[in-house]
């Protein structure tokens, strides 16, 4: 069984891979009793805040990080809720784009948000994380 910090690490390491990279690190984590996901979004992020929260259900459900529960996908709203939250005032009224990983290991779940904020040519960045526990048994 692996820890939060664990699957926080794996959330963030999906969250920062190239598409090229995602594949293998799912492989990987698998292996290590930990489920992946990732997905690309982007946007102005006070508009696209229920199309994140949407895509993050979507990926969780469709690759099996969790079941079509209200409890599960309350978690995965909340912690994906919790990650925009922590980088709001950063990107508030600005576009960016960028990438959730979202994993999965018995009652742990965590969202990691990166995103590169734009501005004309001077981009930002910012990462975030979100996490919620779920019952371990489905």
């Amino acid at each position: 069984m692996n820890n939060s910090t664990e699957v926080a690490k794996a959330a963030i390491r999906l969250a920062v891979s190239t598409r090229e990279e995602e594949k293998d690190l799912i492989d990987e984590f698998e292996k290590k009793g930990i489920k992946g996901a990732a997905v690309d979004i982007g946007g102005d992020l006070i508009n696209s805040i229920p199309k994140i929260i949407e895509r993050a259900l979507v990926a969780s459900k469709k690759t099996g990080i969790i079941k079509d529960f209200h409890v599960y996908e309350g978690a995965v709203a909340g912690a994906t809720k919790d990650a925009i939250s922590q980088v709001n005032s950063k990107a508030l009224g600005l576009n960016f784009g960028g990438k959730l990983g979202i994993t999965r290991s018995g009652e742990h779940v965590v969202v990691c948000l990166f995103i590169s904020i734009g501005l004309l040519h001077l981009n930002d960045l910012a990462i975030a994380i979100g996490h919620r526990s779920i019952p371990a048994v489905d």
